[in-house]
C-alpha cells in the first residue's frame, strides 16, 4: 500500500470532525491527569505535562499521515529527559527547566532534519527484542522513582536501580503512613477502575477523589504533600536558550530520545494502519512528530510522541483522522484557562499512583516469553537490555541493546546455515538431513547449500564447512555440490574462498560443481574468471542435474547402473547429460 500524498485531515466531513471531537476529548480527559503525572517523572512541575499536551498537539495534525495515534507525553520519554539532564542540572530548578525546553527543540530539530532526509530506515536499529527489554526496564526504572512520592519519603533522584532499591531501604523508617495509605488506595482505585466493563478514565477518577479527600478532610495537616498552585493561563511564547555547551551535552540524549520517539512513533502508527487497513509514511511522520515538538518547545513544552495507551482509547472512541489530537489540546487548553486552580490539593502520592499504574504494561512478560519461545537468541537479548538498562542507565542501556544486536547479527552473518543436504526418495529434491529423517546422503557425493549471502564476514567458516565435511571420514567423496540457490550475494573474498576450495579439493582427486546461482551471483562469477577456471560443466540449474552429468560421467565399471539406481530413486525417466548449465 502506497503512502498517502494528503494528509488525512484533507476532505474532512461533518461525521469525521463529530467522531474526532467525541474521541479527542475522551483522549483529553485521560491526557490531563497523565501529563502532570509525567512531568514529575521528567522533574518538572506538573504545569509542564499539561503545556506539552496543547501546541505539540495543534501542530501533529497538520503534516501527520496517521489516523489514529494519540500524541503527547509519554513516560519512557520522560524518564530519558530526566535521566539527561538531571547530569546538568538540578531538577526543578529554573536551569533545568530551560535545558528541557532546549533538549525539546534539539529533538524537534533531529527529527525533522531526519524526516527530510528521508532515513526513515534507521528504525532497524531498534530491533524489537531491544525495545521490549528497554521497555521493560524502563517501567520498572519510573515504578520505582516513584517510591518517594508514594511513600512521602525524599529519595535521591537517580535512574539506576541498585541506588534507588537501597536508598529506600535505607530510609524505610522515615515512611509517612498516611502518604503510603494514599498511595495504595490510588493505586487500588486505578487497577478497580480498570476492569469495569464500562470506559472510565481511572487517571481522573482518582485526581477528583483524591483532590476532594485532600481538601475536605485537611489532609495537607497530616503531611500529605500536594502539587500546591499550578499557574492558570495558556504558556507564553519564549524562545529556548543555551550556550553551545549545553547543546554539545544535550545531544546525546537529544538522538537517544529522537530515535526512541522515532521507534515508538513508527510501531504505534503501523500497527494501527494495518488494523484499520490505512497507510502512514515513516518519513512524513518523523517530520510531523518533529514540527510537533519543535513549535512546542517555544511553548515550555516537555517532548511529546506516541501514547500506546491514548492511541488504544483514540481508536476505542471512534477517531477518523489525526484531527482528534486537536480536539484533546482542547481540553486542556479549558483546563489551563479554567481548572488549574483545582488542582492545589491534588496529593503528590496519587500521581505517583498513576503513574505507576500507567507503566505496568511497559513490563510485557508475555512478550519475553514470546521472544524466547520464538527465537532464544532474541530472548536472550531482550533480557541483556533489561539487565544493562537497570545497571548501567538509560542512554547507556539502549546503546548497549543496539551494540548487542549489530554484534549478535554480526555473528549470524559470520556463522550461517550450512546444510549438507540428503536426497528425497521418489522426486529429484534435496533437503537438510538434521531436518528431514527420510533425506538420504548419496553414495561418493556431498551436496551443501549456503543459506546466506557469500562474502568476507563468513567465508572462511563456509570455506572449512566445505573442506571438513568433504574429509570427514564417513564415506569416500568424490564430488562435491554447492546448491547456491541462497546465496543472494557473492564478493570478492568469497570468490577467493571458493578458488581456494576448488583447488584443495581438486588436490585430492574431488570435484566441485556449483549449481542453483542467481542472477547477480552469476555475473560476480563469470567477472572473476572462476566459470572459467572451473569450467563450463561444472555448473548447473539444479542439485538434480548435477548428480544426473556426474553419474553419467564418471569413469566406474558400471556408471550405467550407478545412474540407473539413481533414476530409480526419484522414480521418472532424467536425461543423463543434460545440456543446459547454472549459467546458460
Amino acid at each position: 500500500m502506497s503512502p498517502p500524498e494528503k494528509p488525512p485531515w484533507s476532505g474532512l466531513d461533518s461525521a469525521t470532525l463529530r467522531a474526532d471531537l467525541r474521541a479527542g476529548l475522551t483522549v483529553g480527559v485521560m491526557l490531563v491527569p497523565q501529563g502532570m503525572a509525567y512531568a514529575v517523572i521528567a522533574g518538572l512541575p506538573p504545569i509542564y505535562g499539561l503545556y506539552a499536551g496543547l501546541v505539540p498537539l495543534l501542530i501533529y495534525p497538520l503534516l501527520a499521515t496517521s489516523r489514529h495515534l494519540a500524541t503527547g507525553p509519554v513516560a519512557i520519554d520522560m524518564l530519558i529527559v530526566a535521566a539527561g539532564v538531571g547530569l546538568l542540572a538540578d531538577p526543578g530548578s529554573d536551569r533545568y527547566v530551560q535545558l528541557v525546553l532546549l533538549l525539546t527543540a534539539m529533538v524537534g530539530a533531529i527529527q525533522v532534519i531526519m524526516g527530510l532526509s528521508r532515513v526513515g530506515a534507521l528504525v532497524s536499529l531498534l530491533a524489537r527484542p531491544v525495545i521490549t527489554g528497554f521497555a521493560a526496564a524502563a517501567g520498572i526504572i519510573i515504578a520505582l522513582s516513584q517510591l518517594g512520592n508514594l511513600t512521602g519519603v525524599t529519595l535521591e533522584r537517580t535512574p539506576y536501580v541498585v541506588v534507588l532499591i537501597a536508598d529506600a531501604v535505607g530510609r524505610v523508617g522515615e515512611v509517612h503512613l498516611p502518604t503510603l495509605l494514599m498511595g495504595g488506595l490510588s493505586i487500588a482505585l486505578l487497577l478497580t477502575v480498570k476492569r469495569i466493563p464500562v470506559r472510565i478514565p481511572g487517571p481522573l477518577v482518582v485526581v477528583i477523589l483524591a483532590t476532594a479527600a485532600t481538601w475536605l478532610l485537611s489532609l495537607e495537616e497530616a503531611g500529605i504533600r500536594t502539587t500546591g498552585e499550578v499557574p492558570s493561563g495558556l504558556p507564553p511564547l519564549s524562545l529556548p536558550s543555551g550556550s553551545w555547551v549545553d547543546l554539545r551535552d544535550l545531544l546525546p540524549t537529544a538522538l537517544t530520545l529522537a530515535l526512541v520517539q522515532f521507534m515508538s512513533v513508527s510501531s504505534l502508527t503501523k500497527l494501527f494502519a494495518r488494523r484499520h487497513r490505512t497507510a502512514v509514511d515513516s518519513n512524513r511522520e518523523l517530520l510531523a512528530m518533529g514540527t510537533a515538538n519543535f513549535a512546542g518547545s517555544l511553548f515550555r513544552a516537555l517532548p511529546v510522541s506516541g501514547s500506546f495507551s491514548r492511541t488504544s482509547v483514540n481508536v476505542d472512541a471512534g477517531a477518523r483522522s489525526a484531527m482528534s489530537n486537536a480536539a484533546a489540546a482542547l481540553v486542556v487548553a479549558l483546563t489551563l484557562l479554567l481548572f488549574t486552580p483545582l488542582f492545589y490539593h491534588l496529593p503528590m502520592a496519587a500521581l505517583g499512583a498513576i503513574v505507576v499504574v500507567s507503566v505496568l504494561g511497559l513490563v510485557d512478560l508475555t512478550e519475553l516469553r514470546y521472544l524466547f519461545r520464538t527465537k532464544r537468541a532474541d530472548g536472550l537479548l531482550a533480557l541483556f537490555t533489561l539487565i544493562a538498562t537497570l545497571l548501567v542507565g538509560i542512554r547507556e542501556g539502549i546503546l548497549l541493546g543496539i551494540a548487542g544486536s549489530t554484534i549478535a547479527v554480526l555473528f549470524r552473518l559470520s556463522r550461517p546455515h550450512v546444510a549438507e543436504l540428503g536426497h528425497l526418495p521418489g522426486t529429484p529434491y534435496f533437503r537438510d538431513l538434521d531436518r528431514a529423517p527420510e533425506a538420504i546422503p548419496m553414495e561418493s557425493i556431498l551436496l551443501v547449500r549456503v543459506d546466506a549471502a557469500f562474502s568476507f564476514f563468513n567465508a572462511d567458516y563456509i570455506k572449512r564447512f566445505i573442506l571438513e565435511k568433504s574429509e570427514s571420514g564417513e564415506r569416500e567423496i568424490q564430488a562435491v555440490i554447492v546448491d547456491g540457490m541462497s546465496i543472494n550475494d557473492l564478493d570478492t573474498t568469497a570468490v577467493e574462498a571458493l578458488t581456494q576450495v576448488v583447488e584443495e579439493l581438486e588436490g585430492r582427486g574431488i570435484e566441485l560443481h556449483i549449481t542453483g546461482l542467481v542472477g547477480p551471483v552469476r555475473d560476480t562469477v563469470r567477472h572473476s574468471g572462476l566459470y572459467r577456471q572451473m569450467g563450463r560443466k561444472r555448473f548447473h540449474a539444479t542439485p538434480h542435474e548435477a548428480i544426473v552429468a556426474l553419474l553419467g560421467e564418471w569413469d566406474l565399471e558400471d556408471p550405467r547402473r550407478r545412474l540407473e539406481d539413481y533414476r530409480e530413486r526419484v522414480g521418472r525417466q532424467t536425461s543423463p547429460t543434460p545440456r543446459r548449465t547454472d549459467l546458460d
